[in-house]
């Protein structure tokens, strides 16, 4: 008798999922990809050096999981970069980063290969993301840099999502880091995360790269995930350590992808916004909780033109409850 092998025709996706001491979160993320509908995929969970039992529980839970011990916290960037790495290395077509702090929708995967094909000019595809436990309120539909305000905003957020706008794919300036799926092939030709940022900013770097080498970012709203935002982070964007990576890496950012030309014009502007931090950490109607958010802002600042990057430092990370 001839046994015939049956072969996927489906691009080869890896499922890459970052976890730092957040079993909960991971547990509930990895069951929720039991009902994706798509039938050539693999899951990667990669562990930050862990402390409390989360490979322990998540080997018991997810005995034929595959699950990377990197041993130490090396942050989102160089801890994808891990999984990424291996994904590549195993003949990975595609991969995709997803947050543990995520549910997804069964078509989030099949929905972004469907525009991969439709699109060949695209290597970074995103997923409309909700808020968790708000089924249809949008926190992300694409992003757009506004250089006057020194940051991106995100389209759509806030709004209850009504079926007629925000449904169309979209080329953005940035895709969502919390569930990004990228071709292989383009991570050979630009590279990987860029360590430097180890937590924030790392994602629109790496689409900024991409395009400078020709490939379009682009929002898919018929693959759609579900956010806990900022779970990573205690305390939300107010934690010290949250300001401190965005203000460090938003320079580190600027400073990578804004042409000179153009980054000279915004340096006022961030003048202008360091100076209201010492404002505010210098008054003394300032309470104590801003005041250590400026502190640490500030500290983001220093480090950045000290060249100091990676993670932050201790007492950053010592005021979070």
């Amino acid at each position: 008798m001839i046994k015939i092998k049956i072969v996927d025709t489906n691009p080869k996706v890896f499922i890459i999922i970052l976890n730092w001491n957040g079993k909960d979160l991971t547990i509930e993320c990895l069951n929720s990809l039991k009902g994706i509908e798509y039938d050539n995929y693999q899951v990667v969970v990669v562990d930050n050096g862990s402390t409390d039992d989360s490979t322990t529980v998540i080997k018991e839970q997810f005995p034929h999981l595959l699950l990377l011990e990197n041993g130490a916290n090396l942050g989102f960037s160089a801890g994808n970069n891990v999984g990424i790495e291996y994904a590549i290395a195993h003949g990975a077509d595609y991969i995709f980063l997803l947050n543990n702090d995520t549910i997804v929708d069964p078509q989030v995967i099949s929905a972004l290969m469907e525009a991969s094909t439709k699109y060949p000019d695209a290597g970074i595809f995103g997923s409309k993301i909700y808020y968790y436990g708000s089924s249809e309120k949008i926190w992300y539909a694409g992003a757009q840099w506004f250089p006057d305000k020194l940051r991106f905003e995100h389209i759509g957020q806030g709004k209850i999502d009504n079926g007629k706008d925000w449904q169309d794919i979209r080329e953005t300036d940035y895709i969502c880091g919390c569930a990004l799926l990228i071709k292989a092939d383009v991570i050979k030709q630009i590279g990987m995360l860029e360590p430097k940022y180890f937590l924030m900013w790392e994602e629109s770097d790496l689409c900024y790269r991409a395009r400078r080498s020709g490939y379009k970012s682009i929002v898919v709203p018929s693959s759609k995930v579900w956010h806990k935002i900022s779970a990573s982070f205690s305390g939300g964007d107010k934690a010290p350590h949250y300001q401190y990576f965005w203000w460090r890496n938003r320079l580190l950012w600027i400073e990578r992808n804004i042409p000179f030309s153009e980054s000279f014009k915004l340096y006022p502007l961030i003048a202008r916004d360091i100076f209201r931090q010492v404002r505010n950490y210098l008054s003394p109607q300032t309470t104590s909780q801003d005041r250590l958010r400026s502190k640490a802002a500030l500290q983001g600042v220093q480090d950045y033109f000290l060249r100091s990057f990676g993670d932050c430092p201790s007492w950053v990370r010592s005021h979070i409850k």
